[in-house]
């Protein structure tokens, strides 16, 4: 018997489990799968000895996630930060490069970096503010209302035909593309510029980091953690039914990393039929086509500056990869698509063999496709990089329809875990002070469907549990570094 049961290992539902674990609760957890990390893991899924991120590859939220502040993630695991966060190449051998630092950044934009440096640095003086805001549910007094309004005003500007207006030439305009379409939402909107411009200061600040070793670093720190703290973990032990768990358990709360419509199947015996109506109108988006391939060497990048960025953002300008993204949301595989790209290996040498490389990538499709994206994501990468095809090995795609089935969170390939709009950032699933906590005495949702929405950040699960101890135990929030 135990106090407090968690549904699901990951990045989320560690994050739960760690607080509740600390907090002087007896705590089990729960997954399905054969590993803990859920969105956070790594393998061999081409070659032997190429050791690939499933899911996440890059965390731009690794230092700036206020659960990972307080549980110090920095100083558990090692954290590799880039002098770049990202490169945008171009056709002709250009590239955008967002640096570390913001004012090399500026220079290397040209006549668009004034213009590139009043858009981000007034959100990097407020930083802390913008994570606050950003970082936590949206129905909230924000403590630093100036960040507040200096984010707001910037996404009006670039989640509308405004953003048009800034910038002269094509490179700064493409890189705030390419960061906002992480969040597979319309271009421009509101939600993805919001989106983006987050990522965009975290580059300038933080930088975007690359877990040595791969992500599964990330989830065995945790799960580390939880069980020095005295928690249990069962793997490949699927929960089927809320009621029957807690009677097995006896746990007085429950805490589940799952999107809504799961948590509708297995808790349907005790949710009311409003909440449920209310779980049933949750969309959600896109999905992925991920392709993993094993390299013979470094990717050989026409703008050598590239060679020394982990993460890219392949697509050209800025208004092609807008109508890309658009055309998948109406259902349609774009010719020349968006591609997310990650070459963890010019940072982390333990991915590969000597002189080999690993190649994570991935390009958004219409949700639940069967579609195999290799040719489409080998022909952007070829665009750019010639000569890429001689170095491939092997590759494994996984399709819309294989990421869902392989991690039950992602309904249709959608690694968001719920479509990234305005509405569904202020519903998410419902519109609530506390939308973690459910009608149900003891039960809560703390997952990438929960604010503030996806990304490897561990907030869903962490203010899920500090809803918990409030309500259902009346204990505070402890100390995660203890």
């Amino acid at each position: 018997m135990v106090d407090v049961a968690v549904v699901g290992a990951g990045p989320n539902g560690l994050a739960a489990a760690v607080t509740m674990a600390r907090a002087g609760l007896s705590v089990a957890l729960y997954e399905g799968g054969a590993t803990v990390g859920g969105g956070t893991r790594t393998a061999e899924l081409t070659l032997p000895g190429f050791r690939h991120d499933v899911c996440s590859a890059v965390h731009p939220m690794a230092l700036a996630s206020p659960f990972f502040r307080a549980f110090g993630l920095a100083g558990r695991i090692e954290l590799l930060v880039p002098e770049i966060s990202y490169g945008h190449p171009l056709d002709g051998g250009r590239a955008g490069v967002a640096y570390r630092d913001l004012e090399r950044t500026v220079d290397s934009l040209g006549a668009d970096g004034p213009a590139w440096r009043q858009l981000m640095r007034p959100l990097l003086e407020r930083l802390d503010g913008v994570i606050d805001f950003t970082q936590h549910g949206l129905l909230r007094i924000p403590r630093d209302p100036l960040a507040v309004l200096r984010f707001g005003l910037r996404a009006v500007e670039q989640g509308t035909p405004a953003w048009q207006l800034r910038f002269r030439e094509d490179a700064a305009p493409a890189m705030l593309a390419g960061v906002a379409a992480h969040a597979i939402g319309r271009l421009p909107s509101l939600a993805t510029a919001g989106a983006g411009l987050l990522l965009g200061a975290l580059a300038h600040a933080g930088g975007w980091p690359v877990p040595r070793g791969g992500s599964q670093a990330i989830a065995d720190a945790m799960a580390a953690d939880f069980s020095a703290h005295g928690g249990t973990i069962e793997l490949d032990a699927p929960v089927t039914d809320i009621a029957a768990l807690r009677a097995e358990t006896g746990a007085r709360a429950i805490i589940c990393d799952l999107t809504p419509r799961a948590l509708a199947q297995l808790a349907a015996k005790e949710l009311p039929e409003r909440y449920m109506r209310k779980l049933a109108s949750f969309r959600y988006g896109a999905g992925v086509c991920k392709v993993d391939f094993a390299l013979s060497g470094p990717v050989p990048w026409s703008n050598a500056e590239l060679l020394r960025a982990p993460t890219l953002h392949l697509g050209g300008a800025r208004r092609a990869i807008a109508t890309a993204e658009n055309a998948v949301l109406s259902g349609g595989n774009p010719p020349d698509p968006y591609v997310l790209a990650v070459q963890p290996g010019v940072l982390d040498a333990t991915r590969a063999p000597l002189g080999c490389h690993t190649l994570w990538a991935y390009t958004h499709v219409p949700a639940g496709s069967s579609q195999d994206a290799t040719a489409a994501v080998t022909a952007q990468l070829e665009r750019f990089a010639p000569g890429f095809r001689d170095l491939v090995l092997a590759s494994q795609a996984s399709t819309a329809q294989d990421v869902a089935a392989h991690n039950p969170n992602y309904i249709g390939g959608d690694i968001s875990s719920g479509a990234v709009t305005l509405g569904q950032l202020l519903k998410r699933p419902v519109v609530a002070r506390e939308p973690w906590r459910t009608p149900s005495p003891g039960l809560y949702l703390g997952s990438a469907s929960t604010p503030p929405g996806p990304a490897v950040h561990g907030m869903g699960g962490w203010l899920a549990a500090q809803s918990a101890l409030r309500h259902t135990f009346g204990l505070p929030a402890p100390d995660l570094r203890a």
